[in-house]
């Protein structure tokens, strides 16, 4: 009895790494490369919570205020 298995496709940034890694990037990059990513996308995420807060007319008081209720 076969038991298939089935995935997802691989995404567009999976398949851009997968090309990466076939040119031969030496294993001590791994850690830039982790890093670089992880600032990259924190600044995209950043980006979105400043687009949603100017939309939603947020201010810091109200942001104080939040802070306090829940004990922060």
């Amino acid at each position: 009895m076969s038991v298939e298995k089935r995935t997802a496709p691989l995404s567009n940034l999976q398949i851009e790494l997968l090309k990466m890694y076939s040119a031969g990037v030496p294993d001590q990059y791994l850690e830039d490369l982790k890093i670089l990513i992880a600032r990259f996308l924190f600044a995209k995420a950043r980006a979105k919570a400043d687009q949603l807060w100017d939309e939603k007319k947020y201010t810091d008081e109200l942001l104080h205020e939040l802070l306090k209720r829940n004990g922060g």
